[in-house]
C-alpha cells in the first residue's frame, strides 16, 4: 500500500518567470520571498530543513546545502496565471491557448444572457476586488436584489449574493446555468458563485463559495482512477477538475480545517492521492495585499509539518507545491506570473535540483510513485 499526499500552496509563488511582463505584472514580483522581506524574516524552520529556502531568498529561511527534500523551481509551461490553468498543468494538461479575460467587464450580449437567468440586471461587471466590490455594491444589492457580477485579470465570470437575498440554491442554480451559457469564444475557465453575510460595512464572504470550471481534458486524475487508484480532493480541488477521477471530496472552511481533513484521510485511508488545495493564500492574502496575514499562514503551514510527518508511513510521500503567484507586495490585486516551488518528501535524498521545466513534474511524480506501487 502507498498513499501520495500534495499540498498546494495556493499563489506561493518564487519568483517571476521571464514573460511575466507579457502577463501585466510589474517587475520583481516573488510571492513568498517578498513577504519574507517586506516582514523582515519568516520563522520557517521545517520548510528550511525541507529545503524551500533553496529555491529564492527567503529572509529568516537558510539555503541549506543537504535539504531533506528534493527540491525544485518549476517554470510554468501553460499559457496562463490562474488556478486552472496551473492546476491542469500539475495533471498533465498544458494550456497552449490562455482562457479569455475581460478586464473591460462582459459584453452587452453575455450580460443580456445572464440577466434572463437571474431576473434582473446585474451591478458592477467590471474587474474588482470581491471584497472590495460587495462593499461597494452590497448595499444596493441587498436593495435590488440585483446580483453583482464582477471579473479579474483571470478567466473568471464571479456572482457575489447576500445569502440573504439570494439563497444558496439559487444563487448555484444561476451559476450553474452561466456554466452552460459560457461557451467559445466566451468559454471562461471558472464561474464563481461568491455567497456573502452581513450589513453594509460588515460584509463578509462565507464559505458557502462554489467553483463551476470548464470541463478539463482527460489528466492524471483519470488515469489513476482508471487503475483502481483513489483520489481523495481536500477544499476545492474537485471543482477544479469537475469531479473526473475524484473517489471522495471535502470541503473546507480554511487552510486549517483543509490541513485537519488531510490529517483525517491519512489516519483512515491505506492508498491513494490526496490532493489538497490551501486557497488562504490567495484569496484571503493574495489578492487582498496582506503581507502580514500572508506570512502569518506560512508559518502556521510550516508548524503542521511536523504533525503532518507523523502520519507518514515509510512508502509514503508528500509533496508542496503552487499553482502561481499573487505576490501581495505587488501593485494591484491580481496574480502574478511566477516559479513555483516542488518540496519532494519521500525515499529518494534530498537534493536541489534547480529549474525544471513544467508543473507537471508533479503529477508525474505522484503517478511514478503509486503505479510503482501498485505493480509490486
Amino acid at each position: 500500500m502507498s498513499r501520495f499526499a500534495a499540498f498546494v500552496i495556493d499563489s506561493g509563488g518564487v519568483g517571476a518567470l521571464d514573460d511575466a511582463s507579457t502577463y501585466g505584472d510589474a517587475p520583481g514580483a516573488n510571492t513568498i520571498g517578498n513577504v519574507a522581506e517586506r516582514l523582515g524574516g519568516l520563522s520557517l524552520p521545517n520548510f528550511a530543513r525541507l529545503g524551500l529556502g533553496c529555491l529564492t531568498p527567503i529572509r529568516g529561511v537558510p539555503a541549506v546545502s543537504d535539504p531533506r527534500a528534493r527540491v525544485a523551481r518549476l517554470r510554468e509551461k501553460s499559457k496562463g496565471k490562474d488556478t486552472i490553468t496551473g492546476h491542469w498543468e500539475m495533471a498533465g494538461i498544458v494550456t497552449e491557448t490562455p482562457f479569455p479575460t475581460y478586464p473591460n467587464g462582459f459584453p452587452a450580449d453575455v450580460v443580456a444572457e445572464f440577466t434572463a437567468i437571474a431576473g434582473k440586471a446585474p451591478l458592477g461587471n467590471k474587474t474588482a476586488s470581491g471584497t472590495e466590490i460587495i462593499e461597494e455594491l452590497g448595499p444596493e444589492h441587498m436593495r435590488t436584489g440585483q446580483p453583482i457580477l464582477y471579473t479579474s485579470a483571470d478567466s473568471v465570470f464571479q456572482v457575489a449574493a447576500h445569502e440573504d437575498v439570494v439563497p444558496l440554491p439559487i444563487l448555484y442554480e444561476w451559476c450553474e446555468r452561466v456554466r452552460a451559457m459560457l461557451v467559445p469564444p466566451h468559454g471562461v475557465n471558472r464561474v464563481i458563485a461568491r455567497p456573502f453575510t452581513g450589513s453594509p460595512g460588515a460584509f463578509v464572504r462565507t464559505p458557502n463559495r462554489r467553483d463551476y470550471a470548464i470541463e478539463p481534458p482527460p489528466s492524471l486524475l483519470d488515469r489513476l482512477a482508471g487503475e483502481g487508484i483513489p483520489v481523495h480532493a481536500v477544499g476545492k480541488i474537485c471543482d477544479i477538475y469537475c469531479g473526473h477521477g475524484i473517489t471522495s471530496s471535502v470541503r473546507v472552511t480554511d487552510n486549517r480545517d483543509a490541513m485537519e481533513k488531510a490529517f483525517d484521510l491519512l489516519e483512515r485511508v491505506d492508498q491513494g492521492f490526496i490532493f489538497v488545495n490551501l486557497n488562504d493564500f490567495d484569496s484571503k492574502y493574495g489578492h487582498r495585499r496582506n503581507v502580514r496575514g500572508y506570512g502569518e499562514a506560512l508559518e502556521a503551514l510550516d508548524a503542521l509539518v511536523p504533525r503532518l510527518e507523523s502520519y507518514l508511513k515509510p512508502s509514503d510521500e508528500v509533496i508542496f507545491t503552487a499553482d502561481h503567484g499573487c505576490d501581495p507586495t505587488a501593485p494591484g490585486s491580481d496574480h502574478t506570473r511566477e516559479y513555483v516551488p516542488f518540496v519532494h518528501l519521500g525515499p529518494e535524498a534530498g537534493a536541489n535540483m534547480g529549474v525544471v521545466d513544467g508543473l507537471d513534474l508533479v503529477g508525474k511524480t505522484v503517478a511514478a510513485s503509486l503505479e510503482r506501487a501498485l505493480c509490486k
